[in-house]
């Protein structure tokens, strides 16, 4: 079990974790050794509240495949080991975050003062703009 928070696990059988071969400069051992880590989970059937995958689809934007498959890459280290704590660590982050229920926003409108005070500096503006225009002699 991979525990998010004291009262919600993750069974690991959701998660399916792939070694790949990562990209970039690393000499033979990137054309040799897989070492890049691809965890996917899908959060469709995922054993989560629909607010938490609402949310978790939501800010996982480009990493969420059409699907509904979430997928994280991980290859800033040399060893699997590192790249899969790695991606582990990151998806923990984004499940918490999706947790925290996001603050309602309350509508309000502009005081007098500051209708006032806008009002204000617009004749200010268009004062010194009438100032700078060329004069018809």
């Amino acid at each position: 079990m991979l525990e998010i928070t004291p009262a919600l696990q993750i069974d690991e059988r959701e998660l399916q974790i792939d070694f790949i071969r990562a990209s970039g400069p690393g000499g033979q051992n990137v054309n040799k050794v897989a070492t890049a880590v691809q965890l996917r989970f899908d959060v469709r059937a995922a054993s989560l509240p629909d607010e938490v995958k609402e949310r978790l689809k939501h800010l996982a934007g480009k990493r969420l495949t059409s699907e509904g498959i979430l997928l994280i890459e991980a290859k800033r280290f040399r060893t699997q080991e590192q790249n899969r704590a790695d991606a582990l660590q990151r998806f923990v982050e984004l499940v918490r975050q999706s947790l925290v229920k996001p603050k309602a926003r309350r509508k309000t409108k502009p005081t007098q003062a500051a209708k006032e005070k806008r009002i204000k500096e617009k004749k200010r503006r268009a004062e010194i703009k009438k100032i700078r225009q060329s004069m018809d002699w």
